[in-house]
């Protein structure tokens, strides 16, 4: 004959199943941090499948990769326009191992040939230029609460305390290349092309304020802070070289 639990203990096993379970689900919070958000790693395949409301440079971001090597490696011509479904492949980012071998080569080759190569400078001057007549300014006056950091507790940009409705301002003079909600921790995000090697990007934004194609000058309201679901509110902000974040402290003025 069979063995029967008594009725109270197993409706005690079911009470303590019941409650490990709803445990186990209530304790994933509510907001994701911005700490380690984009760049993130490759496992298995090397392609991402564009998704409604992506851009060319909001997969970049994603990756952490230059939008002009994906552009490149998927003979996309500029205005750089994708489609839903479409297969996008993902450099693997050995371009700028190569780029910096034949920087130095022909850093090389002009030691040896200085009078003869002096003249053809004037080209990569140029690019300079360009992206030296970036005034940059803070996008809110808030005093940084997270600072930039690639290790430990990575933080990608820094983070300013502000007020919830405060108005985000556009830290340069560019072009708005994305403008949405579609990269997990960044809340709402606006991305700013400064240049073919700069880009700016707010995230924690409440409300967006500009589209996709608009062209904006510095200081111009973009967005809004909104709510982190924490004690303050902050906006989170980085500048990204050639796909790569680097310390905003580097080219914001000082206080």
């Amino acid at each position: 004959m069979a063995y029967l639990c008594p009725r109270p203990v197993a409706m005690l096993i079911c009470m303590v199943l019941s409650l490990s379970l709803f445990s186990g689900c209530s304790s994933t919070n509510g907001g994701v941090p911005v700490f380690n958000a984009g760049e993130r790693l490759f496992s298995g395949s090397r392609s991402h499948v564009v998704r409604s409301g992506e851009t060319l440079y909001s997969i970049a971001f994603r990756y952490g990769l230059d939008f002009n090597e994906i552009a490149h490696a998927n003979n996309i011509k500029a205005p750089y326009l994708i489609f839903v479904d479409q297969k996008i492949s993902l450099p693997r980012g050995a371009s700028t191992k190569t780029k910096n071998t034949s920087k130095a080569k022909s850093k090389t080759k002009k030691t040896k040939t200085a009078k003869k190569t002096q003249p053809s400078a004037s080209k990569p001057q140029k690019t300079l230029s360009n992206d030296s007549q970036i005034k940059w300014r803070w996008p809110i006056s808030g005093e940084i609460v997270s600072g930039f950091s690639l290790s430990g507790k990575v933080n990608k940009g820094v983070d300013l305390r502000g007020k919830l409705g405060e108005s985000v301002l556009s830290a340069g003079p560019g072009v708005v290349v994305y403008a949405g909600g579609g990269l997990r921790g960044y809340s709402k995000l606006v991305i700013v092309k400064h240049s073919d090697r700069y880009l700016s990007a707010y995230g924690n934004n409440g409300a967006i304020f500009v589209k996709e194609g608009d062209k904006i000058t510095a200081g111009e309201k973009i967005a809004v802070i909104g709510s982190s679901g924490s004690t303050i509110e902050i906006l989170h902000f980085e500048i990204r070289r050639n796909g790569k974040p680097e310390n905003p402290l580097i080219y914001l003025p000082k206080r």
